[in-house]
């Protein structure tokens, strides 16, 4: 199994942090959040990742370079990174989605343990790894649930509507790449296709009522989203 993932952004909420280095490059222990990123994907097999770079690229680039172990990590620069939403990531790199693959967000930190369980989840075409807690805010990535089967994700989801959380790892195994290159395609060819996330390509897949998305609840694991100053302040204390 191989991994995408999606680094481009600069990360304008974690300003002054991301003045001169993109979001992906904030340090975290010893190394950096990719580094940290790249450092359990490998302690858990995985061996082949590409990383969407956007914001100052050849910083991430040089980071990669300095890397030494089994995990290879190449850069695919997105030149429009600051005019298009990650839909627009995916849409590029979807020639590496020829195989199984893990969809992770460039700024969710996770541990080994959690990663483990979501490679080794029962088989499903596509596989959005959530959480619960008991409210949610603005900024979540809320999903409804039919049992484990997704049936609707967005940030404008109804209370009475949500039951979890996406944390921005998702898995595509057998049929799943074809179809999401699919409706990534389908959805670029649209007028808005340049300013939609990818997880709008998930919930119009969902929304079709075919059962390919399925879900994988990873609560007590430790993970994190760095999305602000805030949350990258917060790191030590959670446990990263």
């Amino acid at each position: 199994m191989k991994a995408i993932l999606l680094s481009a952004g600069r990360g304008s909420r974690l300003l002054p942090l991301t003045e001169s280095r993109p979001k992906c490059l904030l340090p975290v222990q010893a190394t950096t959040l990719l580094g940290y990123q790249l450092d359990t994907l490998e302690a858990a097999g995985i061996r082949d990742v590409t990383v969407v770079t956007g914001f100052l690229p050849n910083l991430v680039e040089a980071e990669l370079a300095r890397r030494t172990g089994p995990l290879k990590a190449m850069p695919f620069f997105n030149p429009f990174f600051q005019v298009a939403d990650n839909l627009a990531s995916c849409w590029m790199v979807r020639e590496q989605m020829d195989d199984d693959f893990l969809l992770i967000n460039g700024d969710t930190l996770f541990s080994q343990e959690l990663i483990e369980k979501v490679i080794a989840a029962p088989p499903a075409p596509i596989l959005v790894t959530i959480d619960q807690k008991a409210v949610y805010d603005q900024d979540d990535m809320k999903v409804t649930l039919s049992g484990t089967t997704l049936t609707g994700i967005g940030k404008t989801l109804l209370p009475p509507d949500v039951h979890a959380e996406s944390i921005g790892i998702l898995r595509f195994a057998g049929k799943g790449p074809e179809v999401f290159r699919e409706k990534l395609e389908q959805m670029m060819r649209t007028q808005d296709g340049i300013h939609a996330w990818f997880l709008k390509a998930i919930n119009a897949i969902a929304s079709a009522g075919s059962g390919s998305v399925e879900t994988v609840l990873i609560k007590g694991h430790l993970w994190a989203e760095v999305d602000t100053v805030e949350d990258f302040n917060a790191l030590k204390e959670i446990g990263f």
